[in-house]
């Protein structure tokens, strides 16, 4: 029996968005195409860094089936890729992408030119045939090196960036014990079923320029498009097809979206480009590289007293739509959710020759959790205390909620942590995974020669950031309900997600509720799906626009069923007097053809059953959660396997449970792939050395455990009306660290891992250097 309108919040209600994709009716970028289209062909540069003296097109330009064959001279209009976060940043200005590369190119893959044909795989040929003549420029593999120039008067140190609080040198002064690590993590991405596709066209009779494929940040993209493009923003509309992932970066605004688009307007053709794996495992936003000089401050009972950490953000070889905002999420989030009294963070934010970086799902968090963690982890170390208990000393306590970080530098918000009892998710999380019990059994195991340990990652997400959404809902003369919004799906479930709040507040069969999203020409505003956000922001829209359209709905019918307002419900989509099952009613139908435009009892009311509403929230929202991992290491080869991992969080309210547990597995498997086996290496000449799925390793269900899901409610927000918080990062934030600390203590070495992904080799030289050191064995 399907539970009635008023149960659907928080129920695991099916996904209505599934039918096409398990039936194969679903279109993606590759579906899409439109006659007389062309495709595009991008010509990369096979060099990390270096001057290009010269082009020569000849040769692609007269194949048979190339219609035209485009440099940076060719679209000298068109400037660099813009930002969408850090508008105001000047400074970073000067390191935006150019579409097409001029005078240099600064990583393996940078597009150099673009070729048009008839056919895809003559565009592929003809751009072999483009020469290009390359003199070689010095080469940058770490951001820990010595800056270079990226160009003339222009170093490679685009910024120096600080967070801060409380008196650092005082902390540090008055510790009994300091802590120093020197830690990394390694580079990986997001490695989405569909990689990136892109489809311009131009409608010349009404002047109108569309992108379709488009995803995440549509409304976003397409005010930096109208910027770049010199339109008007009537002019430009962005479509979203079905997408086969995001991870946050299918959806980024990238150079080749703009070259389609205006291909399409000067070429008065369609245009297509769909990524290749190649491409895509060369081109797309990578992540994550960062080097961490921290260190900690302690008094003799384990309490913190200053964290302080200098970071070298490995940012590739351009300053891609996020500006600096991975290194600036890194450094606000590294103290969790421990109260650390004095604090500093200072980030070189530098360029390197390599393919550029932004934001990979928990952008900032991961590094910064598995950071704070192995910290953590040494005091007990040090200190000879238990690691549980050296985190419970530190917590921030539910009675200071909300709690707040004050940042010293006047450009940095501060954080308002809204709602939390994070000792309370410790302790059912550790109950749950039986963790007393565990130690035991593994002590055994260990005794027996077994190389097994436990590891932990406790971490604060952040989600929900506004400023605003808004929505549109409307019921028809049927009874059917669209709702219109400007989020965007990446899979994630948003249609379901967003019904079940309309159903929910309008009191309608979740059935009958039809989304729209991912369309600019169906409504002005949006803030598409990215640092989960949808769920929060986009779902606060609809529930706010909900009521509004309920009001006036039930305004309506108190006229026609001769009762007050408030008397009234409504219920499986009809109104009725409140509590009376078998009196009068009348569909949500008849109130909306009651106020059809020239219906005699319409009066003065605006006619149609429609409302828009926008949520504007205050602040964001600030979920968190607890992972605990056990492993057992192979001291032969090197390779660890994950026997169990559990992931316990508290979303605030769970729309759906059912997604909220997907997105946390889903995520979590991911975190293992950055923790064990994905990693974008290069060699010392900037060349990339994992272009294939046989060399960027991913986790398969072979080396994937069955994942335990802990979801809690126990710390609602009060800053939107449902109470609810993100889902979408928390699978993945304490992945590193926890994997970390059980391979720690399987080797029976603290503080051995201080590099992600842990891979067998690096994990044989740790236990061979081990073995080489005075008194090892």
């Amino acid at each position: 029996m399907r539970p009635g309108p008023t149960q659907v919040l928080g129920r695991s209600m099916e996904r209505l968005e599934d039918p096409p994709l398990v039936t194969g009716r679903a279109r993606f970028a590759g579906d899409i195409n439109f006659p007389h289209q062309l495709h595009m062909r991008v010509v990369r540069s096979p060099h990390a860094h270096a001057e290009i003296k010269s082009i020569d097109c000849a040769a692609a330009a007269a194949v048979p089936g190339i219609f035209a064959v485009w440099t940076a001279a060719d679209i000298p209009e068109i400037g660099p890729v813009d930002f969408r976060a850090d508008r105001a940043s000047e400074i970073l200005k000067p390191y935006r992408q150019p579409v097409l590369a001029k005078g240099r190119v600064r990583y393996v893959g940078d597009p150099v030119a673009a070729v048009f044909a008839e056919d895809p795989y003559i565009a592929e040929d003809a751009a072999e045939l483009v020469a290009i003549d390359y003199e070689e420029l010095r080469i940058i593999v770490r951001a820990d090196e010595e800056p270079g120039e990226f160009s003339p008067g222009l170093g490679t140190e685009a910024a120096l960036l600080t967070h801060s609080f409380g008196d650092i040198k005082a902390a540090f002064l008055a510790a009994h014990k300091v802590i120093e690590l020197d830690l990394l993590t390694g580079r990986h991405s997001g490695v989405p079923l569909e990689t990136r596709g892109a489809i311009g066209r131009y409608d010349a009779a009404n002047d109108i320029l569309e992108l379709h494929g488009a995803a995440k940040v549509l409304h976003r993209n397409k005010e930096t498009l109208v910027g770049m493009l010199g339109c008007h923003p009537a002019q430009l509309h962005l479509h979203e097809s079905y997408v086969g992932g995001g991870f946050g970066i299918r959806g980024e605004l990238y150079p080749e979206d703009v070259l389609v688009l205006v291909a399409a307007k000067r070429l008065g053709r369609p245009v297509k480009w769909i990524e290749d794996r190649h491409e895509h495992l060369m081109c797309a936003n990578q992540g994550r590289e960062q080097r961490h000089l921290a260190r900690i401050a302690v008094d003799e009972d384990g309490h913190i007293l200053g964290l302080d950490d200098e970071i070298f953000h490995d940012q590739g070889g351009y300053v891609r739509t996020h500006g600096s905002n991975v290194a600036n999420r890194t450094m606000c989030m590294l103290t969790g959710l421990y109260h650390v009294p004095a604090f500093r963070a200072v980030t070189h934010f530098r360029l390197t020759n390599k393919t550029p970086c932004a934001t990979y799902r928990a952008p900032g968090r991961f590094e910064s959790t598995y950071v704070r963690e192995q910290l953590i982890d040494a005091i007990a170390a040090e200190l000879g205390m238990d690691r549980i208990e050296v985190r419970r000393r530190n917590l921030i306590p539910a009675t200071d909620f909300p709690y707040t970080l004050a940042f010293d530098e006047p450009h940095v918000a501060d954080l308002e942590f809204d709602s939390g009892d994070y000792a309370l998710l410790l302790d059912k999380a550790l109950d749950k995974f039986g963790w007393h019990e565990l130690r035991a059994e593994l002590a055994a195991r260990r005794a027996a020669g077994e190389m097994v340990g436990t590891g932990i990652g406790l971490f604060l997400e952040e989600g929900g950031r506004g400023p605003s959404d808004g929505a549109r809902i409307s019921v028809d003369t049927a009874g059917g309900v669209e709702v219109i919004t400007g989020g965007a799906s990446l899979g994630q479930g948003f249609e379901t997600a967003m019904a079940q709040i309309c159903a929910e507040a309008l009191g309608v069969d979740y059935h009958r509720i039809r989304v729209i999203h991912g369309q600019t020409d169906r409504i002005p505003y949006g803030i598409g799906a990215h640092a989960t956000r949808a769920t929060v922001l986009t779902g606060g829209a609809v529930h706010v626009t909900a009521l509004k359209l309920r009001a006036k709905a039930l305004d309506m019918a108190a006229e026609l069923l001769q009762a007050p307002a408030d008397a009234l419900e409504i219920r499986d989509g009809s109104v009725r007097r409140s509590g009376d099952a078998s009196g009068a009613t009348i569909t949500l139908g008849e109130v909306a053809k009651r106020l059809a435009p020239g219906s005699k009892v319409l009066g003065d009311r605006q006619p149609g059953l429609w409302a828009e509403g926008f949520f504007n929230p205050t602040d964001t929202v600030f979920p968190y959660g607890v992972h605990l991992a056990q492993v057992k290491v192979d001291p032969g080869t090197g390779a660890i396997t994950v026997e169990r991992f559990m992931v316990a969080y508290d979303v605030g309210r769970a729309v759906n449970p059912a997604m909220v547990e997907g997105q946390l597995v889903g995520g979590c498997l991911q975190g293992l792939g950055g923790a064990l086996y994905e990693e974008f290496a290069y060699d010392e000449h900037g060349q990339p050395l994992a272009v294939t799925l046989a060399d960027y390793l991913l986790p398969t269900l072979g080396e994937a455990p069955e994942v335990e899901v802990l979801v809690t409610e126990d710390a609602p927000s009060p800053l939107n009306p449902l109470g609810i918080k993100s889902a979408g990062e928390g699978g993945i934030n304490g992945v590193g660290a926890a994997i970390a600390g059980a391979v720690n203590e399987a080797i029976g070495i603290p503080g051995a891992v201080r590099r992600l992904p842990i891979t067998p080799q690096r994990l044989r030289d740790i236990l061979r250097s081990a073995t080489d050191r005075p008194g090892g064995s």
